[in-house]
């Protein structure tokens, strides 16, 4: 344990083994609270008008599931394994040189990239269905809606808000003592999925 204690702190694993630190320190926040998954993380936007090296970027971006899983879950499969591989590889070389060490550094990385790319690979279709059930909820905030049953803060009423198709019917309550009665005409401000209820404010009519 020693040694291995010893082989973490040496300058030519220094690096990883502070990125897995760093990793391990955003996960105890985030089970104590303090953050949550999506608080570090990339948004890729791929536009057909983008510039060619950008749109290069964020090829090799989706090619490694960046974008597609969140950062911080990606980060966490590729510390461990530089982690493991630094440690490794330096203490079978016999890595004595803080030059050698930082040679190894840029190829480590990028097979370790290679390792999280697989590792992350059943997280990306979890993730794609997290986001398809959460979308055309989250979607609705911001639009007007009508209530058709009486609501307040305290009593979950009914609002029907128009589509493409037929009105989706929503289950809403108010922020604050306000009261929005039947037939008047509301704004969806915020979404909770664990009740699957939507919070509106009465819209002033003109």
């Amino acid at each position: 344990m020693q040694e291995l204690l010893h082989a973490s702190l040496s300058s030519a694993n220094v690096f990883a083994s502070g990125l897995l630190v760093f990793v391990l320190l955003y996960w105890l926040t985030v089970m104590a609270g303090v953050l949550d998954i999506s608080s570090l993380d990339v948004d890729i936007d791929l536009e057909a008008d983008a510039d060619t090296a950008v749109a290069g970027f964020d090829a090799v971006l989706a090619f490694f599931h960046l974008g597609r899983v969140p950062l911080m879950v990606f980060l966490s499969f590729f510390a461990l394994p530089y982690w493991a591989f630094s440690v490794g590889v330096n203490h079978v070389l016999g890595t004595q040189s803080n030059w050698v060490g930082l040679l190894l550094v840029l190829p480590l990385m990028f097979c370790c990239l290679f390792v999280a790319k697989f590792l992350t690979l059943p997280f990306v279709k979890l993730f794609a269905t997290m986001q398809k059930e959460e979308a055309p909820n989250a979607a609705f905030i911001g639009q007007m809606c009508t209530v058709l049953l009486p609501t307040t803060h305290t009593q979950i009423g009914q609002a029907a808000l128009k589509t493409k198709g037929a009105p989706v019917l929503l289950n809403v309550k108010t922020a604050q003592n306000n009261l929005v009665q039947k037939g008047q005409t509301a704004v969806v401000i915020e979404y909770f999925p664990e009740n699957n209820l939507y919070l509106i404010e009465p819209y002033p009519s003109l």
